[in-house]
């Protein structure tokens, strides 16, 4: 399988990265476990987590994702160097602090080893931006974290273009780690990140590795009609979608699949990993079967006409209207 560079780390990864959120959360730990060995067995390699996932849970306070994978690198020996394994840092994690001050990253990259089980963290990401703390005690934080061999590269999530390029300006004159990789909200239904920061990644040479890539599973097919996310976890994201243009681009996603033996689902990510610039897509499974489907999307190569289609189909994004 061809691999793909993380922007200008030494890392390189196949072209589908496994979302971890879903582990200990909606996929208890024996699914999780065979989820992660069958994404290893069909030639995969990265997964990607954070510290404060599944804080959202009832019950939950923050790293169930990251113990799950850590007891799953246990229970494997061998697999931690076949994985490229990315976690996150910044968002509350409730006494544990939050954002990204030196002290806050130092303890919660420690607090993602022993849960990881790991002396190291492939790509450690910024979760969100923290305009409170000045970018080159960040990357400090992160410099000292790469020294010690905690780390091995850096990203970023959720940051907008402008912030992203001063972040990148710092690194350069300082001589501090850069974001060699960038985790934006992207998809066929949610493209705002192609207006700013795809031009801005491509020029600066950082990876991209987008969430929601199925938009919260809309993107599957599976919610179809108002209403009919009714009651599931993540009604609220996708209920932005339910709307006619939303149901017309699932039309046109039945179509180019039915075009070339694919589900809407893999057709959605295909369309993503044609895309310039993009590392990896990142999706989240709850079972085998449903990995099996999504992993099909790297071995899917779209013909330039079905992605016309769909370019025109999801044009200027859906989610802002109804």
């Amino acid at each position: 399988m061809d691999k793909r560079r993380i922007g200008r780390s030494g890392l390189t990864v196949a072209p589908f990265c496994l979302g971890g959120n879903v582990f200990g959360w909606t996929a208890d730990e024996d699914t999780s476990f065979a989820i992660l060995d069958r994404f290893v067995e069909q030639g995969f390699d990265f997964i990607d987590t954070a510290d404060v996932y599944s804080r959202w849970a009832s019950g939950h306070s923050g790293g169930e994702s990251e113990a799950v994978i850590g007891r799953w690198l246990a229970a494997r020996p061998g697999a931690r160097d076949r994985i490229v394994l990315a976690t996150k840092v910044g968002m509350d994690m409730g006494e544990a602090g939050k954002g990204l001050s030196a002290a806050h990253i130092e303890r919660a990259c420690e607090a993602s080893l022993r849960r990881l089980q790991t002396d190291r963290i492939d790509l450690y990401q910024s979760h969100l931006d923290d305009a409170d703390v000045p970018f080159e005690e960040t990357l400090t934080a992160y410099d000292r974290l790469v020294r010690a061999g905690k780390v091995r590269a850096i990203g970023a999530s959720n940051y907008e273009a402008g912030r992203l390029s001063e972040a990148l300006a710092v690194s350069q004159a300082k001589g501090l780690p850069r974001y060699d990789c960038l985790q934006p909200e992207y998809s066929l239904a949610a493209r705002d990140y192609e207006a700013e920061l795809e031009p801005l990644c491509r020029a600066e040479e950082v990876g991209v590795i987008g969430y929601f890539s199925l938009a919260a599973g809309f993107l599957t097919g599976k919610y179809r009609e108002a209403g009919s996310a009714s009651g599931r976890a993540r009604e609220n994201r996708v209920a932005r979608y339910l709307n006619p243009r939303g149901f017309a681009l699932l039309d046109v996603l039945d179509a180019v699949g039915r075009d070339h033996g694919a589900s809407p689902a893999q057709v959605a990510l295909a369309w993503i990993i044609a895309r310039p610039g993009i590392t990896a897509p990142i999706a989240s499974a709850t079972s085998v079967a449903q990995l099996d489907e999504l992993l099909g999307a790297a071995r899917l190569t779209l013909p330039q006409d079905a992605i016309s289609r769909l370019d025109a189909a999801s044009a200027g994004g859906i989610a802002e209207k109804g």
